[in-house]
Order: structure tokens, then C-alpha cells, then sequence
């Protein structure tokens, strides 16, 4: 007893101690949400999945946050990058491969968070960052279970984030932090030969350029979508934020010196946003009919941008940013017609630990979601699916929020000299497929799990 209370007494005078908020093991919550099938990950910290067909398999790429766990089909211990998971059968998902984020120094800790996936060539390739994120690399997965190391496309960067890869040209947007540049800018690639990258041009907003004296600098890509013709741009994805929306051709032909002139060339439409949020995600839902306005003369039919704003600080230390909703039918005139939030007082998240508010959403088009459904990971809160049929106001139609389990790892933060730790689900990213398995990844370490919607949720699928 008297050795407890030394410590407890030590803890107390010690200028920092950990407070350590354990949640206790809740059952999964979900309303018109099921699960289907958990991959544990090998326990490492998830941030990006991407779904593949591949024949007549379905094959999950999972890009992973920094760190290293034992790869149970090698028993090494493998600094964290890309993990290939068979998930051809939802119920039963296995993991095919888990490449090292830095294959030069397999043992060392690591990340690879960014993965996107093409039938290019006559193969199936992985593009993805590496080496804790100072370069991209290209691998060949036609056999996930045995990748194979294709080239490095750029290396020598500051910082990378998420890509974009076009398979029906194998056009790639690299969100790649160039030296050079005062903020992190992209580099576009002809990735259609693999093995011979082609550089085309670097781009940003004016005033990330070299050379630049714009202050404030505009906040940093976050990632880029290509649909249809334009480019849409997120930057700032938790402050500073900026949406631009980009002619294709112009950009991918106009004068690549980035000069003021040559870098709003592209520009079709652009809306900067209050500094407290930021542009996470930028995704288009083109040619929407919203009922309400049927029998109007014009307007019936919108092009609609849904935009996430990144919740960056745990504990609600932050300005939570809700879902947007944009006009954007005449796309050099953005403008926001609704949000979407999830009440905190509805799970009492802000109490629970860990970030609490939107990261991401679903950035496939499969038609069986697409201008009907879109997925919202949302930290603490799990996975909210939201209706967004009428675009001026977006209901939630279902949620599914993960158990915690013995691969939960805490997550923690140091304020006025407390280290403060949670062990709380984090969802981080979310993709859907095809055959309409939604596919969510969890930051603290609980693996992927593979959902379906129930119910009415599952009726706005089928609907018309």
C-alpha cells in the first residue's frame, strides 16, 4: 500500500503525467448499417482504402499510417505501408501482402498512406507514397500476393499527400511537397507506360510558386479529384481552406511555367473559405435532379461538389467544421446551398476521446451510390451514410461506430504539460463498391471493416 501511494504522489508533483481515458468495450452502435466482415489489419493504423476488381476477385489496397507490426505471413516486423486484402468474400476477408513503407529498409518504422490502383498496360499497378512519405512509387500487383517493385516516379520530397490517378489515360496528380515550392504543391505524371513516367508540369495556386511573396501562402493540396473533364482541387484540409475547380485540358496543356498568368489559366471556378475550415475533400455529383424543383422552368438539374472540412485536434479542441453541399451548375460561381452534421449530443462524442467531426468521404462513382448515398467518416462517430437526393438538405439515413478491441491502440496529445490519451475508434477513410459493401479503415489500429446498408438506407440504393 505504501508503495501506491509513492507512486500516486509522484504523479501528482510530476510536471507531466498521463491521464488515460480506457473507453470501456461498447458493443458496436448502427442504425440501418451492418456489419459484414473485419480484417484486423495486422493491428497497424489505417488511413486510405481503395477497392479493385481484379478478374473475379475483389482485392482491398489499404495505405497505412506510421509505425511497425509483425507481418504474421513472414514473421518480420515490417515498418507500416500498403496492405493488399483479399475481400472477394465480404465475410471472410484475408490478407494477401503488406508491402514495407520503405522496401530499401523493410524493418524500419514507416508509412505509406496514400494508395490508388489501375489497369494499365496489361497489368494491374499500385501507385502510392513512400518512405514516410518523401516519394512515390509504382508497383505491379496483377498477382496482389506477390507485388513487385516497378521504379520510384519522384523522389526527394518534404512531404506527400493524396493522389489522383486517372486509369482510362493514366494521367496521375501527385500531391508532392516540392522543396522548391513555398507550399505543397502537385506534380502531374503520363503514368500509361509505367516503367517510363513522363513529367508534365507542377501546379498550385498562385502564390505557393518558388519565388513567390504572397503572405499568407495559400494552405497546401490536399488531393485532387479529375471527373468528366475538370479538376477539382482541395486545399487546407483543416484550415486556410480554398476549392478550385480546373479546366483538364488547360492544365494538363497550358505553359507549365508557374507564373501568376499560367497558374489561373486553368481556373474555371474557385471559393475560398473561412480560416477556420479547410478543403479535405472535393467530390463532384454532376447532373443531380432535385424533385422539388421538377416543374421548374430551369434549375431542375444540378451539379452538386461535396466538400469535407478535416477535424485536425481530439477533444473538441477545434472548430468543427460540418458537411457542404455546393452549387456548383455554373461552376465559375461556387456556392454552398447546405451542410450536414452529426449532433454531438447524440453519442456525447466530444466526451468519449479521440477527434470527433468529418474526415472523408466515398471518392468512387459507382452508379449504385452515386448522387444518392455518400458516405462520411467521422472519427469517433464512425460512419455516417447520408441521403443526398435532394441536395439542399441532406438527411442521415444510417451510421455504424466500430467496437474497440485488444488492437485498439490510445491516441494522445499533450496540453499544458498532461499527456492525455483515449482509446477510442477513430474511422479514418471510407470507400465503397460495386456490389454496394461500404469499406471503413480505423487511425487508432482496429482494422478495416466491411459494412452493408439495412433498411431504408438500403432502399435509397434501389431507388431511381
Amino acid at each position: 500500500m505504501g508503495n501506491v501511494r509513492i507512486i500516486f504522489i509522484f504523479l501528482l508533483l510530476s510536471p507531466i503525467y498521463i491521464h488515460a481515458q480506457v473507453n470501456k468495450v461498447l458493443p458496436a452502435e448502427s442504425r440501418n448499417m451492418q456489419l459484414v466482415g473485419v480484417s484486423d489489419l495486422q493491428g497497424r493504423p489505417a488511413y486510405q482504402p481503395v477497392i479493385h476488381q481484379q478478374a473475379k476477385r475483389w482485392i482491398a489496397y489499404i495505405g497505412l499510417h506510421e509505425g511497425s507490426e509483425i507481418n504474421p505471413l513472414n514473421g518480420q516486423i515490417e515498418g507500416n505501408g500498403t496492405i493488399a486484402v483479399d475481400v472477394t468474400d465480404p465475410q471472410h476477408p484475408h490478407i494477401l501482402a503488406h508491402i514495407p513503407g520503405d522496401y530499401l529498409d523493410p524493418g524500419k518504422d514507416s508509412e505509406a498512406q496514400f494508395v490508388r490502383v489501375c489497369d494499365i498496360a496489361n497489368g494491374t499497378y499500385l501507385l502510392r507514397d513512400a518512405a514516410s512519405r518523401t516519394r512515390h512509387e509504382l508497383w505491379n500487383v496483377t498477382d496482389p500476393a506477390h507485388p513487385e517493385f516497378v521504379n520510384i516516379i519522384v523522389d526527394g520530397l518534404k512531404g506527400t499527400h493524396k493522389n489522383w490517378w486517372e486509369c482510362d489515360t493514366g494521367i496521375a496528380y501527385l500531391v508532392s511537397q516540392d522543396p522548391t515550392w513555398r507550399r505543397r504543391p502537385i506534380k502531374i505524371y503520363d503514368l500509361s507506360d509505367p516503367v517510363h513516367p513522363r513529367f508534365i508540369r507542377d501546379f498550385g495556386l498562385d502564390g505557393q510558386q518558388p519565388g513567390s511573396g504572397m503572405e499568407p501562402a495559400p494552405g497546401p493540396i490536399h488531393g485532387p479529384i479529375s471527373y468528366q473533364g475538370r479538376v477539382y482541387f482541395a486545399y487546407g484540409s483543416s484550415s486556410m481552406g480554398t476549392i478550385q475547380i480546373v479546366d483538364r485540358e488547360k492544365l494538363l496543356n497550358g505553359n507549365p511555367e508557374p507564373t501568376p498568368v499560367n497558374l489561373l489559366s486553368p481556373q474555371i471556378g474557385r471559393l475560398d473559405m473561412p480560416r477556420i475550415w479547410g478543403a479535405h475533400t472535393t467530390y463532384p455529383m454532376l447532373g443531380v435532379h432535385v424533385k422539388e424543383f421538377e416543374k421548374d422552368a430551369v434549375g431542375s438539374v444540378k451539379d452538386i461538389l461535396v466538400v469535407t472540412s478535416e477535424t485536425p485536434r481530439e477533444d473538441c479542441r477545434n472548430a468543427r467544421a460540418p458537411l457542404f453541399l455546393l452549387d456548383i451548375s455554373e461552376p465559375q460561381y461556387p456556392f454552398p446551398i447546405a451542410n450536414f452534421l452529426v449532433p454531438e449530443q447524440s453519442g456525447n462524442f466530444c466526451a468519449r476521446g479521440g477527434r470527433f467531426g468529418p474526415h472523408s468521404i466515398q471518392e468512387s462513382f459507382t452508379p449504385l451510390f452515386y448522387g444518392k448515398m455518400v458516405m462520411v467518416s467521422y472519427f469517433n462517430a464512425g460512419v455516417r451514410a447520408v441521403d443526398v437526393r435532394d441536395p439542399f438538405h441532406p438527411v442521415e439515413a444510417g451510421f455504424y461506430i466500430p467496437a474497440i478491441t485488444e488492437r485498439t491502440k490510445p491516441i494522445c496529445y499533450e496540453e499544458q504539460g498532461k499527456q492525455i490519451c483515449s482509446t477510442v475508434i477513430q474511422t479514418n477513410n471510407v470507400e465503397v463498391d460495386e456490389r454496394g459493401y461500404i469499406y471503413i479503415v480505423d487511425r487508432s489500429g482496429t482494422g478495416m471493416h466491411i459494412l452493408e446498408l439495412t433498411g431504408d438506407a438500403r432502399a435509397v440504393l434501389e431507388s431511381e
